[in-house]
């Protein structure tokens, strides 16, 4: 069972069960950010440092991750 973290999405989400959530928790080595898909709350979730999601920030205002158009 998962963790009941203080999820959240973008309030650009829609209703469909196809969102990224966003969770900031105390991990063991300090502040974590956990990352799941709606669609399946119990499954798997991902687990950055708080340097890492500031760093995935940091590249999406600069464009890093933005497709050719």
């Amino acid at each position: 069972m998962c963790p009941q973290y203080g999820w959240f999405k973008s309030s650009f989400s829609t209703n469909s069960s196809t969102c990224v959530e966003v969770a900031f928790v105390e991990g063991v080595d300090g502040a974590e950010v956990r990352v799941r898909q709606s669609r399946e709350p119990e499954g798997a979730m991902l687990a950055f440092s708080r340097a890492e999601w500031e760093a995935f920030e940091l590249g999406v205002f600069r464009g890093e991750f933005s497709l050719p158009v």
